[in-house]
């Protein structure tokens, strides 16, 4: 079982699409749940400020201004403080003496860190810094980081393991597995037990980070053609929100989990076709057409979760057809809410 009850977790860049589901189930199981976040990337003060960039700037607010009552009403505290601040960091951590904090502060989008780099890793690599330095100096008994399937870069074989050999293409991917790097060391220079989940593709209820699944669902909401980068048939692991919680929570309350490295995914890589094809289904009519691919997205597919299964008792329930059909349920009615009209000037929207 594990052990949640009365442990004082702190998320840093809590505020977000994964971490607001984790605190509303840390919370739901007993635990002392405190989010930390400067509401600057991919959230509040992210659309108000970006011109162009959130082209659903409207529907966007909707769904952070619902993450946020959601925590509030389920007694969340959230500290509005930004994680590069090393001080300020320091001081609401030092406050809350949290046993375990799990670093989720980045910028989440292979394409914009390639874009912008400096903000990718003054956001990414300045925030886990700030977050391990605190760590280590304090009573923290697990430190949790966030790193990403995009650190083995192009997948070689039927499936990776964590013993793949990691060699990421890009930014995004680059900062990743140094992330993973710097973790290490904290953990052998000062004995800072650690985990880091690696997980992929992710898809789920109010996320606004023009993952592919999301952006697919929003054409097909307002009757516009779903474009795919390539020819479709490349894989990805594609993973409901539902089902990383869950091995997030089990990490956080089972010791097994220090001092590993684990895969978090559903387990199975599947084809943006067959995902295309289930937006079909669900909304008759819509067209799927092609593009050129991103030559610097590598081709991922299937992780492979032994591991955490063994480990931990990680078991993923949410095959594509399940857990994608729930999100597409979830938009609608989030469209029926909010309700949304069409933006003339947005034409098709590419999955990134």
């Amino acid at each position: 079982m594990n052990n949640l009850k009365g442990k004082r977790v702190a998320l840093v860049g809590g505020a977000g699409f994964i971490g607001h589901n984790l605190a509303l189930e840390l919370a739901k199981q007993g635990a002392e749940v405190s989010v930390v976040d400067g509401l600057q990337v991919n959230n509040l003060l992210s659309l108000h400020s970006e011109s162009g960039a959130m082209a659903e700037r409207d529907l966007y607010l909707s769904i952070i201004n619902e993450r946020l009552e959601l925590m509030r009403a389920a007694n969340i505290p959230l500290f509005v403080e930004d994680a590069r601040d090393y001080q300020r960091l320091s001081i609401v951590l030092g406050g809350l003496k949290p046993h375990v904090i799990v670093l989720l502060a980045a910028v989440a989008h292979a394409s914009r860190s390639n874009k912008d780099p400096f903000h990718t890793f003054d956001h990414s690599f300045r925030t886990l810094e700030n977050a391990l330095d605190i760590a280590r100096g304090s009573e923290v008994e697990h430190f949790i980081y966030f790193s990403s399937s995009m650190v083995y870069g192009n997948f070689d074989g039927a499936a990776v393991t964590e013993e793949t050999p990691c060699n990421p293409i890009g930014i995004y991917g680059a900062l990743k597995f140094g992330g993973e790097k710097l973790v290490i060391a904290y953990n052998q220079v000062f004995d800072l037990p650690f985990t880091i989940v690696r997980p992929s593709a992710l898809y789920g209820e109010r996320c606004i980070s023009r993952r592919v699944g999301q952006i697919f669902i929003e054409n097909a909401m307002r009757k516009q053609d779903v474009v795919i980068k390539g020819d479709g048939n490349e894989c990805l692991d594609f993973t409901y929100i539902g089902d990383l919680v869950d091995g997030l929570c089990k990490t956080i309350g089972r010791p097994e989990s220090r001092g590993q490295v684990f895969n978090m995914t559903y387990g199975q890589g599947r084809s943006l076709n067959d995902m295309a094809k289930i937006i079909q289904k669900e909304f008759p009519g819509i067209k799927v057409s092609h593009v050129a691919r991103d030559a610097l997205m590598p081709e991922r597919g299937t992780l492979n979760v032994t591991k955490a299964r063994q480990m931990i008792g990680y078991e993923p329930r949410f095959p594509l057809e399940i857990g994608f059909s729930r999100y597409i349920e979830w938009y609608r009615g989030l469209f029926d809410r909010v309700k949304a009209t069409p933006h003339a000037s947005l034409g098709p929207q590419v999955n990134e």
